[in-house]
């Protein structure tokens, strides 16, 4: 690849990069294919879609858009046309993309599925210089947590791409101009029904829409929501905004467009009587006298 930007490998690294000292960790990487320049690295529990949110969003702040991504065929990148879908997305009869997929065709860059591992050479031998070089220094750090790791190969990637990166064959490089919205896009998205009272939940979280324009209920509106990275709900209709409080478990009320809380009632526990209460004394009476009736005992 001629020109720096055009083409951007991008995969995950399991390996016990902090050895004995803390968790197994897996290493988020983007390599640039016509230098050899490591774009961006995120350390993360596992490999999965926040950190490939967080390492987009890494690459894209500083470098700008690349043409395209080349990554392996992992479910984080598409959904498989075979795979079982909802109701919902079998009636719009399309393939529901997953949320990288969807970011990535928002952005405008072009996804490219390696055939196989070899197809990726320049990031798979990234990481076997790594698992060598960057578990050296986290050792020489020290590093036994998550964020401290992160620390180390934030300092680590400059000093490498002084030492190890090749200038590309066209001077000229392919990146685009990043979006202002970067933030909007590289997060997780969702589509709800706003309920009869104003609400809407997303995973257990409540949300309650103010009114619109002239008290305007949205109720039966398709909203999208937006997780976003710092742990924040956003709600957009028609591509607007909305205002939207987020409520505590509880009934909820909505009086001239403002939540009202209702506590739950707590739950009754059982109660088991003692031993000699009435209640007992009274029903092993009966039980002792159907007894004796069963026998032939008759009572006066």
């Amino acid at each position: 690849m001629p020109q720096a930007g055009l083409l951007v490998q991008m995969d995950g690294s399991d390996h016990p990069w902090l050895e004995d000292r803390g968790p197994r960790l897996v290493l988020l990487a983007a390599i640039d294919d016509a230098t050899g320049q490591v774009l961006a690295g995120v350390f993360r529990p596992e490999e999965d879609t926040h950190g490939y949110f967080l390492l987009l969003r890494q690459l894209i702040r500083r470098y700008g858009l690349p043409a395209a991504a080349y990554t392996d065929r992992h479910g984080i990148f598409h959904r498989d046309p075979r795979t079982p879908q909802g109701l919902a997305a079998q009636l719009e009869g399309a393939v529901a993309s997953t949320q990288v997929g969807r970011a990535l065709q928002e952005l405008g860059i072009r996804w490219i599925p390696a055939a196989s591992p070899q197809g990726k050479g320049r990031v798979e031998r990234l990481f076997g210089t790594f698992q060598d070089r960057l578990v050296v220094e986290l050792r020489l750090a020290q590093a036994r947590t998550l964020a401290e790791a992160q620390r180390v190969v934030d300092r680590f990637l400059p000093r490498y791409n002084a030492r190890f990166a090749q200038p590309p064959a066209h001077p000229e490089p392919a990146w685009q101009p990043a979006p202002a919205d970067l933030d909007r896009i590289c997060c997780f998205k969702y589509q709800r029904t706003v309920s009869h009272d104003n609400t809407l939940s997303l995973d257990g979280r409540l949300l309650q829409l103010a009114p619109g324009p002239g008290g305007r209920s949205y109720t039966g509106a398709r909203v999208d929501v937006h997780a976003r990275l710092n742990g924040t709900l956003a709600v957009y209709y028609r591509g607007h905004q909305l205002r939207a409080t987020r409520l505590p478990a509880g009934r909820h009320l909505q009086t001239r467009g403002q939540p009202v809380i209702v506590p739950r009632p707590p739950r009754s526990t059982a109660h088991t009587p003692s031993a000699d209460h009435p209640w007992r004394r009274t029903l092993t009476e009966a039980i002792r006298r159907k007894a004796l009736k069963a026998q032939g005992v008759t009572f006066s």
